[in-house]
């Protein structure tokens, strides 16, 4: 970088074109740059890039970034080029001459930054090669790939321990979205960081609407969520398995919604291609597993769904943070059922390992259950699992539509009731639809197979509907107040914990949404309120202009949209007018690399509208 750039602020304002840091940013900076290590924790869009990007430009030598991305890189590189920094990558989509190029760039100290993936920087070549060079710092993306107990362990991070042996006098910055204080604590260790300092930011996404739905013909409810809140937005689908993945897509996409599949069974050209395809083009949905979208870098993902329950707290937080990193109004929107809580605790019973591991997942999908049912702000629970705390947000559906808590003491005795007759008077267990089915008191085939009509219990529950009933066994599963068979048929048995309840010791409150409320969400398919992103008449037609002139430099460029400008830089251009290049380079997001290669073309646009 030029010498005329003295400090941390000037290469924020004239590289990145921003007026000033945000939250710990500059501290740090400053103290990576000075050569101490770090270990930060910044919410996905906080900013995290900035905290190693800006001292590797300010300390001699390269910057070298070590991240498990490889689909990532190429995009990451070259959103840094049309900034002005000298950036390069390596990693396994590279031939031997252009990775031997890269290679002789680093050695003669002609780069800036370098990427490179876990796997390749623990070979004999690459380590010898870094040895060689002058490497000013080590950054250690998504650092929670360390952690052996987390949702994206890597194994290869086990090794980078081996960065401090070797270059004990280089500073190292471990980053990451997502960690609660005992993962923070296993980074530390595992990566040799108990003495780095801790910059720990505020976990809280505002600008992201959680709502979590209760799962009924869980396609047609994503279809009527996207049609009525997110018609032509980019957003990302999460399912648990390959083959729900492929179905949603093809759901989606004959019901005119432009979506991609994304799983590891698709061979990688075609991975890649669809990856591409989301990045660079406007209105994507990508239906996926969570081996989509870690680090994924596109600002202006309006939504992250999921259609199946994840299995952890860190898991859901880290996906739906994929949303609105531009900071404008996105939508995390999760529909989750009673059969999802029976094939979690069914997994997870199934799982191999010792009995920790499995009290592990236990505890992770219990917090993950609880932030589901709770009938509080779904922010506060969520910030509750990372040790922080707020305020109601008035942002999530308990807020804005708060459910109503019930006394379900009764309805819960009445099917423990079931449960226990069944098998202490006829040596039977059943699932779900058969219990409830006794309980409504409803002559099927299959209660009268087994004369289940003449059960005490029958009809004892015709108060409470089918989708009520299901209601009660969610949250009796989700507090392990009932548990699922070991054998894999999801019939039902008592816990320890239901002595209590049927002995009337215990009182249940649950969760419930009204009639009312859900009446009215089934015929409009969607919640009364949405977050919406909105512009004056004059100003929005500036806007898509603005878009249609950047989509054209991109293809022109090879490189996504937003690589040239974000979305919220077009937006501040096209509210404030400006008419000199003075006046653009107030505006944030326009630092003077883009100002002097693009400026001209965007006040003509500016004036043209």
């Amino acid at each position: 970088m030029s010498s005329l750039i003295s400090g941390s602020l000037d290469v924020l304002q004239q590289v990145f074109g921003y007026d000033s840091f945000r939250g710990d940013q500059q501290a740090i900076i400053e103290h990576v740059q000075e050569g101490g290590d770090a270990l930060v924790l910044m919410p996905t869009g906080g900013g995290k890039s900035l905290c190693y990007q800006i001292p590797a430009l300010l300390r001699p030598g390269v910057g070298v970034v070590i991240s498990p991305l490889i689909a990532l890189m190429q995009n990451q590189v070259d959103a840094l080029i049309e900034l002005g920094v000298k950036a390069a990558f390596l990693n396994s989509t590279q031939d031997w001459r252009e990775a031997r190029e890269v290679e002789q760039a680093f050695l003669a100290g002609e780069l800036d930054l370098l990427y490179v993936a876990p796997e390749r920087l623990l070979t004999d070549r690459c380590l010898d090669m870094l040895s060689q060079g002058r490497v000013a710092l080590f950054a250690i993306d998504e650092a929670h790939c360390v952690s052996q107990w987390g949702h994206d362990f890597r194994p290869e991070y086990l090794q980078l321990s081996i960065l401090a042996d070797r270059w004990p006098d280089v500073p190292r910055i471990a980053l990451t979205a997502t960690a609660t204080s005992e993962t923070r604590r296993e980074i530390a260790q595992r990566l040799q960081l108990t003495e780095a300092r801790h910059f720990v930011s505020s976990f809280d996404r505002p600008n992201i609407r959680y709502r979590i739905v209760e799962k009924n013909e869980v396609r047609r409810q994503l279809l009527d969520f996207i049609q009525s809140e997110h018609p032509g937005d980019c957003g990302i689908v999460y399912c648990l398995s390959r083959a729900r993945v492929e179905e949603t897509a093809a759901f989606l996409c004959k019901s005119g919604i432009e979506a991609l599949p994304y799983h590891a069974g698709l061979s990688a050209t075609v991975r890649a291609e669809n990856q591409s395809r989301f990045l660079r083009e406007d209105g994507i949905v990508m239906v996926a597993t969570i081996a989509f979208g870690m680090g994924i870098d596109k600002p202006d993902v309006r939504f992250v769904a999921h259609i199946d329950l994840p299995k952890s707290v860190e898991g859901y937080y880290q996906e739906t943070g994929r949303a609105g990193r531009d900071g404008q109004p996105a939508t995390a929107w999760l529909a989750y059922g009673l059969q999802d809580v029976v094939q979690q605790r069914r997994m997870i019973d199934d799982s191999p390992g010792e009995d920790v591991f499995r009290r592990r997942l236990g505890a992770q999908l219990d917090a993950m259950l609880g932030l589901c049912e709770t009938v509080s702000c779904r922010r506060q629970r969520l910030l509750a699992y990372f040790d922080q705390q707020i305020e109601p947000c008035g942002n999530c559906d308990t807020c804005l539509e708060p459910p109503e808590a019930w006394d379900g003491t009764v309805a819960a005795q009445k099917i423990m009731s079931a449960v226990y007759r069944l098998w202490r008077e006829r040596g039977q267990r059943f699932g779900a639809g058969h219990l409830i089915d006794i309980l409504r008191g409803k002559q099927t085939e299959r209660v009268q197979q087994y004369d289940h009509q003449s059960l005490s219990v029958f009809g004892v529950g015709a108060d409470l509907s089918e989708q009520a009933w299901r209601g009660v066994l969610r949250q009796l599963l989700a507090q392990s107040l009932l548990s699922v068979d070991h054998e894999g048929y999801g019939t039902l048995a008592l816990t320890d914990g239901s002595r209590a309840v049927l002995k009337g010791e215990k009182t249940l409150m649950f969760r419930r949404e009204s009639e009312k409320k859900r009446a009215a969400r089934a015929k409009t398919g969607s919640s009364r309120s949405k977050p919406e992103i909105v512009l004056p008449p004059e100003a929005q037609r500036r806007f898509e202009a603005l878009r249609a002139w950047r989509a054209e430099v991109a293809r022109s460029h090879g490189v996504p949209a937003y690589v040239i400008f974000h979305d919220a830089t077009l937006r501040e251009v096209a509210l404030n007018c400006p008419q000199t290049l003075e006046e653009l380079g107030r505006i944030s997001g326009v630092g003077s690399r883009k100002r002097e290669a693009y400026g001209d073309e965007l006040l003509r646009c500016v004036r043209a509208v």
